[in-house]
């Protein structure tokens, strides 16, 4: 799949601070702040109840972009896994970005970096904070 034509997506940004996901489904974008005070061993959880409350469909039309850090080790790890999981067992397309290509966490800036290319596919480097 070309990026250009990436429409539906969840982004995921697990890197320790400011954790969140944003979904754009149907050209509507939502933003869910994942709680500081759960585990990461819920994301699994609630991706799917975010993914659940919006509708959506995950098919070969789909994409998850991961944010590759720098971060937290472990939210970046758990992130990845989570992502090639949904990309393995549902064939969505995987997607990874730098976190410092991503001035805001909003829908004009995802959008503004899916334009101007700086997203990988399946290319997953992480890149961890020491």
């Amino acid at each position: 799949m070309n990026i250009k034509m990436i429409e539906n997506f969840l982004i995921i940004s697990c890197i320790g601070s400011n954790d969140r996901l944003g979904l754009r489904i149907n050209k509507d974008f939502f933003i869910y702040n994942l709680d500081k005070q759960n585990d990461k061993e819920q994301l699994v959880s609630e991706i799917l109840n975010f993914l659940n409350i919006h509708s959506v469909k995950l098919n070969e039309k789909f994409s998850v972009i991961v944010n590759q850090g720098p971060g937290s080790f472990t939210g970046i790890r758990i992130a990845l896994a989570v992502a090639k999981g949904l990309q393995i067992s549902q064939k969505i397309n995987l997607y990874g970005y730098n976190g410092s290509d991503l001035k805001e966490f909003d829908q004009k800036n995802i959008e503004k970096m899916l334009k101007e290319k700086l997203i990988e596919k399946n290319l997953i480097q992480p890149v961890y904070l020491s």
